[in-house]
């Protein structure tokens, strides 16, 4: 990893709600020895875990190699919200398979909803799963867009039976807040602890056998009808290879899969927590504890979470993006101001928790899933949408490992390209283009 993005990602990573509020966690070792498996799974997050389960449970003997520890990546601090769809549009599904394939994909968004309830349940995972999601909208002109999308995708999707559209007259039955014009609700989708559900995970893997070696980042890759993976102090001769580091995967592994790397992004992602607030406050802000999204490009996220400790609700808000390696200024500040606009009655609330880190985008927001070689399958480009999706993407590569491509097939269709600019110039390119669409979400 460069040095610029390790000193960001020190300095995201020390003031985390999720962490302090973490579940215990078994200390997994490093590996230190050679060992054999069916499938190396490179990668200790979502994507990762949920292949390793999936394969497990197919009888395959599996090893996970995590460079830090499980759920230090995306994976453990991003804002827990559990979302049916992609983070593009489904026309972009559309235009590059076709209305029945996207039909298929959306379906495979729902899957993934239904998967993580299962394996909650499964393996018993303490998490805080709370359905309900909010969709909604700042302006007359942004809510005529949303109920645009809302009617299209109800009229071929059928998202109407799980989601319905609330007009102007009855937001504020929703959301007790003075931004919002309009919006819709989905049952389908929720929220979570997302680091408490990556340790779940890891767990429910462990407990079908599947071997997890934390601080062991992979420093090459011998391809081959037999793959050797190597790390600092030992190697797995693996039958298959499941690439599932997102963004870290080219900074940790860069030897890996270097065409991998031009294709995704690292994006900077921010969140706030609160101090503890009482249930009833909550409860008027949010009736139904729905997480919140609204349909800026430069959108804010959040959701009430609650804290054990006092048997209250803590406010967890998302809004602030970098796309750069830089750290927005008075990071803090800002988003404490974000909050109080969009909750005037959180003026005062004080802060008490401030992180983030980088999450990976592909050009069209679409995820990236296929191969680099007959028996090498990678994970990646979930674009800030992964909490659920990566569950299904593990289900993907499980099928095709085991023989049943289609899915994966499928999605690997999707066309990538890479990001234009080159190593140099390709984020200075990017801060610009998404400053344009920043200063037209200020213009409404």
């Amino acid at each position: 990893m460069s040095a610029e993005l390790k000193s960001v990602e020190l300095k995201l990573t020390q003031n985390s709600y999720y962490a302090a509020s973490a579940n215990s966690v078994p200390d997994y070792p490093q590996l230190s020895s050679d060992i054999e498996a069916d499938v190396c799974i490179v990668g200790g997050g979502f994507a990762g875990l949920s292949s390793a389960i999936e394969l497990a449970d197919r009888g395959y003997s599996v090893v996970v190699l995590e460079a830090k520890h499980i759920g230090w990546g995306a994976s453990g601090r991003n804002g827990g919200q559990i979302i049916a769809g992609l983070a593009c549009e489904q026309s972009v599904i559309e235009k590059a398979l076709g209305l029945e394939a996207a039909k298929k994909v959306w379906a495979m968004t729902i899957e993934a909803l239904d998967l993580v309830r299962e394996r909650v349940k499964r393996f018993n995972i303490q998490c805080d799963l709370q359905d309900g999601f909010l969709g909604v909208a700042v302006n007359p002109r942004k809510s005529a867009s949303l109920r645009l999308w809302f009617d299209e995708m109800s009229k071929k999707y059928n998202y109407d039976t799980d989601a319905q559209w609330i007009e102007p007259t009855s937001i504020g039955e929703w959301i007790d807040s003075p931004r919002y014009h309009s919006g819709y609700f989905d049952k389908r989708s929720g929220h979570l602890h997302p680091l408490n559900y990556c340790l779940g995970l890891a767990k429910g893997a462990a407990s079908l056998g599947v071997q997890i070696f934390q601080n062991s980042p992979v420093k090459t890759m011998q391809e081959g009808e037999t793959a050797i993976l190597q790390t600092d102090k030992g190697q797995v001769k693996a039958k298959y290879v499941v690439l599932a580091g997102n963004m870290y995967l080219p900074e940790v592994s860069p030897k890996l899969a270097p065409k991998l790397s031009r294709r995704i992004m690292p994006v900077g992602t921010y969140i706030i927590g609160t101090e503890p607030i009482e249930p009833e406050l909550a409860a008027r802000l949010i009736p139904t504890k729905a997480a919140v999204c609204d349909t800026n490009f430069i959108l804010d996220y959040f959701r009430f979470a609650a804290d054990a400790a006092s048997q209250k609700q803590r406010m967890i808000y998302g809004g602030r993006v970098s796309y750069s390696a830089m750290t927005p200024p008075n990071l803090t500040a800002t988003m404490q101001a974000r909050m109080a606009e969009t909750f005037p009655q959180l003026a005062n609330t004080k802060v008490e928790y401030t992180w983030g880190g980088f999450v990976d985008i592909t050009m069209n927001r679409a995820p990236d899933f296929g191969r680099i070689a007959p028996n090498v399958y990678y994970l990646q480009g979930f674009s800030g949408h992964g909490v659920a999706l990566t569950g299904m993407a593990g289900k993907l590569v499980a099928e095709a490992i085991a023989g049943q491509a289609e899915r994966l097939d499928m999605m690997a269709k999707i066309p990538h390209h890479d990001f234009p600019g080159g190593k140099l110039l390709r984020m200075p390119a990017l801060v610009l283009g998404m400053a344009w669409y920043q200063l037209r979400d200020k213009l409404g």
